[in-house]
């Protein structure tokens, strides 16, 4: 995967906007987040940063047909965590595709704890 690009501009705070989705669909968001990064993801590893520290995250690498289910991921979590730059790679010819969160320093941390840690 290729580098992540220096965010242009002033960065948002690392700070989650908890009423972003409604309570009716939080409870269906929080499992597909379990199921895609507990179970579905076939590999994670640290995102590359930049140089100076400000941008840090992981990249996670799931099977083709799991597009759809990460693509809705997406959709709600970028809602709840706009601090987050989300970066989607498809390989060609139905290849496995990357998600790579990123954010400012602390997002590496944030992740391990909302994403990769068991409940």
């Amino acid at each position: 995967m290729p580098p992540d690009p220096v965010p242009a501009g002033p960065t948002p705070p690392l700070a989650c906007v908890p009423g972003a989705l409604p309570a009716a669909e939080r409870p269906a968001h929080f499992a597909l987040a379990a199921r895609l990064f507990r179970e579905a993801a076939r590999e994670q590893r640290p995102a590359p940063g930049d140089a100076g520290g400000r941008v840090e995250g992981y990249a996670f690498r799931f099977d083709a047909p799991a597009f759809d289910e990460v693509a809705r991921f997406v959709a709600n979590e970028r809602r709840c965590c706009p601090f987050l730059t989300f970066t989607l790679e498809l390989a060609p010819d139905g290849g496995p595709l990357w998600l790579r969160l990123t954010g400012p320093a602390g997002t590496r941390a944030f992740l391990e704890a909302e994403f990769l840690t068991a409940p």
